[in-house]
């Protein structure tokens, strides 16, 4: 049976097995976002054409756009935020919403493989830098917004509409900010642990 929240489909993150279709499409995916953040580093973000990103992917600019819908998801987008929903489903229900999230983060981000982090951060940091991504980034942050309020709402059983929800949505998604910021000037520390540190500071103020 399939879930959602928030318009997101919840893969079963326990699944081990991969069908072959599948596998080529996890492939395909990535060897658009790894050409094209090649490419963007290369040559910079608005000289590069999806059509460029395609010949270096070796696909057609159609299949480009199937896999993503504009030139700035190829930086924007991941399939991680379906996995940090389940397991923050699954935290035991007597944790707050912050000691769940610090659970789900750090579990979630044990789930990426060690070889694709790399690329990650190297998307968050042009994400961050290049101004013609700056509205889509804000879009983004705020659908994440909205996405991390139905999982808290769902789980303290209120509305995600809320005062209370939307000020740890909000409080979250900026220790998130802060700390990818923070982590790009020091990335000679692991994020999951700069990440847990914040959040432990975030769970702090909340309390006194």
């Amino acid at each position: 049976m399939k879930r959602y929240i928030g318009g997101i489909e919840l893969p079963d993150v326990k699944r081990q097995k991969v069908g072959l279709r599948e596998r080529k499409k996890i492939k395909t995916r990535a060897a658009i976002q790894q050409n094209a953040i090649r490419l963007f580093r290369e040559q910079g973000y608005q000289a590069t054409t999806v059509e460029q990103i395609a010949e270096a992917a070796e696909i057609s600019p159609s299949t480009f756009f199937r896999y993503f819908a504009t030139k700035e998801a190829v930086v924007l987008e991941d399939d991680y935020d379906p996995f940090l929903i389940e397991t923050y489903r699954k935290q035991p229900p007597e944790l707050s919403p912050i000691q769940a999230l610090r659970n789900a983060v750090r579990e979630g981000y044990s789930l990426i493989p060690a070889e694709e982090r790399s690329g990650i951060w190297e998307r968050v940091s042009m994400a961050m830098s290049i101004p013609e991504l700056r509205a889509a980034v804000i879009q983004q942050i705020t659908r994440t917004g909205e996405m991390v309020a139905d999982i808290i709402a769902e789980r303290l059983g209120c509305s995600p509409g809320e005062l209370k929800i939307r000020v740890l949505a909000g409080a979250f998604l900026g220790v998130v900010i802060s700390t990818q910021m923070y982590y790009i000037e020091h990335p000679e520390r692991e994020f999951i642990d700069i990440l847990d540190e914040a959040l432990a500071l975030l769970e702090a103020g909340f309390q006194q």
